[in-house]
């Protein structure tokens, strides 16, 4: 499986199941595959990269960037 493949499976999840965020999606796949979460992070795409770190940092696990006023 390439990076292409798993990220377009992943955001099907997340479209098939609205309740599934992208991080939880990963998980869900590799949980339910038996593949070690681990081992994905070389199979995600700089989109879904992204996608998570938003989550991320919305669910503070990242910390927030500093933002400049408008």
């Amino acid at each position: 499986m390439n990076s292409a493949e798993f990220s377009k499976i992943i955001e099907d999840l997340v479209e098939e199941k609205n309740d599934l965020t992208y991080m939880d999606a990963v998980v869900y796949y590799c949980e339910k595959n038996d593949i070690d979460t681990g081992t994905v992070s070389k199979l995600l795409t700089k989109n879904l990269k992204a996608k998570i770190e938003v989550e991320a940092r919305e669910l503070n696990y990242l910390p927030r960037r500093g933002k400049l006023p408008i």
